[in-house]
């Protein structure tokens, strides 16, 4: 499943002419593209389950929200394609950007409630070793590089400013991503690339699927 650059072409054009009259004069050519798109997707979405568990798939509309926005151009520059794990047992997500100059693939939580985030950074006050040993290992950190996300600028409510772990603790997000260029997305093993990438950031979200349907004494939460 190979992806075309005029993916890229279509979107620079719309930037340039984000009205609703030059979309409908040229929708037959997005609805195209956003085919390919979701084939493309979903033939990912068949590769994860070869060593994943993900139930869903998901290409976001082109329109926008403006409801509560001062832009109100009515179309999205970008596709963004998202894959859910299986819930409640698995945690975390994956995600795909594509858009011109700015084309990434990002896992982790970006928005963890508050239940999941006092959870995430009690585990990690407890013992960051683990979590330290797999974001640091060669083999994930070629790919995804470094932790990623929002932080307090001290220390969160009741953990010490210096706590042993409290370079983890301020992370209010924990993201990773990997940047690609409009030639790698084109070419025609893209596709198995983004599948090695989510394979090997598997023990990360693993890890983090185990502390989340926990408590503190690492029992089970799920019913």
């Amino acid at each position: 499943m190979q992806l075309s650059p005029q993916i890229f072409r279509f979107f620079e054009q719309l930037a340039q002419n984000n009205n609703r009259e030059w979309f409908e004069a040229h929708k037959p050519e997005f609805k195209t593209l956003e085919n390919s798109v979701k084939a493309f997707g979903n033939s990912l979405k068949d590769q994860l389950n070869t060593h994943d568990s993900v139930d869903r798939f998901k290409l976001f509309r082109i329109y926008r929200d403006v409801r509560f926005s001062k832009d109100k151009t009515p179309y999205k520059t970008h596709f963004g394609l998202t894959w859910h794990r299986t819930k409640p047992e698995l945690r975390g997500g994956y995600y795909l950007h594509l858009k011109p100059n700015d084309i990434f693939l990002a896992c982790g939580f970006w928005d963890p409630n508050q239940a999941d985030l006092k959870r995430i950074r009690q585990e990690l006050a407890f013992d960051g070793n683990e979590y330290r040993s797999l974001i640091n290992d060669p083999k994930f950190k070629n790919v995804w590089g470094e932790l990623q996300g929002d932080a307090v600028k001290t220390a969160p409510k009741g953990y010490a400013k210096d706590h042993p772990q409290i370079d983890l603790l301020r992370f209010k997000q924990h993201l990773f991503s990997v940047r690609y260029t409009e030639a790698d997305v084109c070419a025609p093993d893209f596709l198995v690339r983004v599948n090695a990438a989510l394979e090997a950031v598997r023990p990360f979200v693993d890890y983090m699927s185990a502390v989340l349907t926990t408590n503190a004494d690492g029992e089970s939460i799920l019913k």
